[in-house]
């Protein structure tokens, strides 16, 4: 697999493309405006503590308060308590560490179990162990590094830097096969990092930013980078040369790879970034074999339905329904990533009568979520015969981050119906001729509305004027919703 990581920057956001084999696999936006806080460093101040939910508000100088709950807080060696009101009380300065960002109406998820991160480390400052990603399958590498990483902390112990001072380490997923010396380098950027972030938390005020993690183009090469990446191509000459430099102190392996991009034509219509984007915020998925999905986002959860549209196979309709269905499953990991959808997912495969053909699309579904960078877990068929799974979600969906609730039918993809609304305007006459005394009424409508009830509607008009005693009007607002409409007594 080859794979390229695009870089577009403006003044007002960075959007990052992951594509492999010349198709795009994965978008991350990042706004100015709107920068992602997760990873941020606070020092909080304790608003409200909930002892029925055992969690509290912490003011972080964020438009809403974070949300913590007593899991999610470190205890001291000794406490066993799990009484919010003995952890945290209202006025109390606590320094946090945002998990999850703000997601619609909800403030972010906090913690104080620190962490810092490099590109194969995480430090755990108030943890003594060390651990591993469960994503390095191999068990002869895992006891490679967790040694070697071991016995490079025991070293350390006596460094005048005191690098080896206690905290703990999770290995991360791109330190596979990775030499010590890197181990070392890493150790000592975090420690070095982490002595920062404590002297600035002791002297920065409450509801304030104690440690910011990096924009969203350096993150990329401490993140996206890996095994296969063959060019790593910025459009700016100003990120270009900070990218550089960071990779110079921290991953010089990576120097050469990063190219500044100065052509005219924009990066992102290389292999037609912009389209794929705009095909991500569709409802409808097209399969190659006329096949589609049918994606829709919801509060609760995601749902995907898969239906065999046009394709009718060569041998009969068993044999159609497991094609589809395999080819639908590798669409469905690769659009979980473009669209970075979370939390939830249920997808609603064709039923298959022959429980082979069910195992190899629950098999070729798990192959292709192995490259997702998020968590995925699947959790097999339920007795409806759908398939329940979850995906870590700790940023906004694609459409969240591009769209918003449309102003029309306030995100229900709907809106009632011309004839609906006549009959509405019908009952509301009546009850306003009740209520008024007046000489007539005037209806103010849309176009549509107006319309239907100049023409389909009109005996019914006719016989609500005879029934009231009194005309009505109409006038179209050609600025009015299909389901806008104004009654007035005059």
């Amino acid at each position: 697999m080859s794979a390229e990581i695009l870089i577009n920057i403006t003044p007002m956001e960075t959007r990052v493309a992951m594509v492999e084999n010349g198709v795009l696999q994965e978008v991350t936006i990042e706004r100015t405006l709107k920068r992602g806080v997760v990873g941020n460093i606070y020092r909080g101040k304790v608003v409200r503590a909930m002892p029925g939910m055992q969690a509290a508000f912490v003011d972080i100088g964020l438009e809403k308060a974070g949300f913590i709950h007593v899991d999610d807080i470190h205890k001291p060696e000794g406490c066993a308590t799990d009484d919010i009101r003995q952890l945290l009380h209202e006025g109390q300065p606590v320094v946090v560490q945002v998990a999850k960002d703000p997601l619609g109406t909800k403030g972010a998820r906090l913690t104080t179990q620190l962490s810092v991160c490099s590109k194969y480390l995480v430090y755990l400052p108030q943890e003594d162990h060390i651990s591993i990603s469960q994503r390095i399958e191999n068990v002869e590498e895992r006891e490679r590094l967790k040694a070697e990483l071991a016995a490079v902390l025991e070293q350390e112990k006596d460094n005048s830097e005191n690098l080896g001072a206690p905290g703990g380490y999770i290995i991360r997923t791109a330190a596979e096969g990775v030499a010590v010396d890197e181990l070392r380098k890493d150790i000592g950027f975090l420690r070095r990092l982490w002595l920062d972030v404590k002297e600035r938390a002791n002297n920065t005020p409450m509801a304030s930013n104690v440690f910011e993690d990096l924009p969203l183009h350096l993150r990329t090469l401490r993140e996206m980078t890996r095994d296969g990446v063959e060019k790593i191509r910025v459009d700016s000459r100003e990120a270009y040369e900070s990218m550089l430099s960071f990779a110079k102190k921290y991953h010089p392996e990576l120097m050469e790879l990063i190219e500044h991009y100065p052509g005219e034509r924009p990066l992102f219509y290389l292999y037609s970034v912009e389209d794929e984007i705009q095909r991500a915020l569709e409802r409808k998925v097209q399969l190659k074999s006329g096949g589609y999905l049918v994606i829709d986002q919801t509060e609760a959860m995601t749902t995907v339905d898969v239906n065999t549209g046009a394709f009718v196979g060569h041998r009969n309709l068993e044999e159609t329904i497991f094609k589809t269905n395999m080819e639908a499953a590798t669409a469905i990991a690769r659009q979980l990533r473009l669209r970075n959808l979370g939390g939830i997912i249920i997808l609603d495969f064709i039923d298959m009568v022959e429980k082979e053909h069910q195992r190899q699309v629950l098999r070729i579904l798990e192959k292709s979520l192995e490259k997702d960078r998020a968590k995925t877990t699947v959790l097999g068929t339920s007795d409806l015969g759908l398939v329940e799974m979850t995906r870590k979600r700790t940023s906004e969906s694609l459409e969240h981050m591009l769209c918003e609730p449309c102003s029309v039918c306030n995100g229900s993809g709907t809106i009632k119906s011309a004839e609906t609304v006549c009959y509405e305007i019908l009952r509301e006459i009546i009850r306003e001729a009740r209520a008024y005394e007046c000489e007539k009424l005037l209806v103010l409508a849309s176009p549509m509305v107006i319309d239907r009830l100049l023409d389909e509607d009109s005996a019914n008009v006719a016989d609500l004027e005879e029934f009231i005693g009194r005309p009505i009007q109409f006038r179209v607002e050609n600025m009015y919703t299909q389901e806008q409409y104004d009654i007035i007594p005059v």
